[in-house]
C-alpha cells in the first residue's frame, strides 16, 4: 500500500524543512485568520519559494473572493486551492477558470448521506478531500484541523473517480490504522503533528511520514 502524504497548517522553516525532507507529496498553508495556522501572503510566498519541484504548495482556504485570491496569487507560488468553506461546485469552476490553477473541495463527514455531498464535485474539483464535520455544540470548532476523526468504515464501500484525501484526527500513531480500514492512498494532518495548536513539531512531522512510507 502506497500513502502520500500532505502536511497542512505550515508556518515554520523548521517545520517546511521536515516536511520537505521527510518526503511529502503536500504542503499546506492556511489562509483564515480565525486559525492558528493563519498565514499572511507574504509570510506564505516566503515559504512557499522553499518548496522543491515535486511538491505541490496547497494554499487552504474558507470561501475565498476574488480579490483576495489576486492578490495571493500574485504573490505566492501555488499549486493547488483547497476550499474548505461553502464553495458551490458552480464557485469552484469559476475560481479554477479565472485563475487557471487546481482545486480540491473539502466536504464535511459525520455519517454516510455526507458522502453524497461530494458527487456535486464530481467532473468539477480536481481532488477531494474528507474531513470531520465538527459537532453542533462545538462553537469554537474550525471548518478543518480541529483533531476529529469520523468513521473511516463510511469510505470502505465508496469508490470516487478522482483522487481522494483522508482528514480529520490523524497522528503518527492512528494513520496505518485510518488507511486500512478507508482505503484511503492520501492522508492529510495538521494538528496530529503539532506541539501546541498552530506549532507544527518537526519530530512528529518525520515520524508522521516515516510511518506512512512504511506501509
Amino acid at each position: 500500500m502506497s500513502v502520500v502524504v500532505k502536511i497542512c497548517g505550515l508556518s515554520s522553516e523548521d517545520a517546511l524543512a521536515a516536511a520537505v525532507a521527510g518526503g511529502a507529496r503536500f504542503v499546506g498553508f492556511v489562509f483564515y485568520p480565525p486559525s492558528p495556522r493563519h498565514l499572511t501572503i507574504e509570510r506564505a510566498a516566503a515559504l512557499a519559494t522553499r518548496v522543491v519541484p515535486g511538491i505541490t504548495r496547497v494554499g487552504v482556504m474558507v470561501d475565498p473572493d476574488d480579490e483576495f485570491l489576486a492578490r495571493l496569487l500574485a504573490k505566492a507560488p501555488l499549486d493547488l486551492l483547497q476550499l474548505h468553506g461553502k464553495e458551490t461546485p458552480q464557485r469552484v469552476l469559476a475560481i479554477k477558470e479565472r485563475f487557471r490553477i487546481r482545486a480540491m473541495k473539502a466536504i464535511a463527514v459525520a455519517g454516510e448521506a455526507d458522502l453524497d455531498h461530494a458527487k456535486a464535485y464530481l467532473g468539477v474539483a480536481d481532488w477531494l478531500m474528507f474531513d470531520a464535520k465538527p459537532p453542533k455544540d462545538r462553537t469554537d470548532a474550525m471548518p478543518g484541523g480541529n483533531a476529529l476523526a469520523f468513521d473511516w468504515r463510511l469510505m470502505r464501500a465508496r469508490r470516487w473517480p478522482v483522487p481522494w484525501m483522508l482528514s480529520g484526527g490523524l497522528d503518527p500513531d492512528n494513520l496505518a490504522e485510518a488507511a486500512t480500514i478507508s482505503g484511503a492512498d492520501a492522508l492529510d494532518v495538521s494538528s496530529g503533528v503539532e506541539s501546541a495548536p498552530g506549532i507544527k513539531d518537526p519530530a512528529k512531522i518525520r515520524l508522521f511520514l516515516a510511518r506512512a512510507h512504511a506501509l
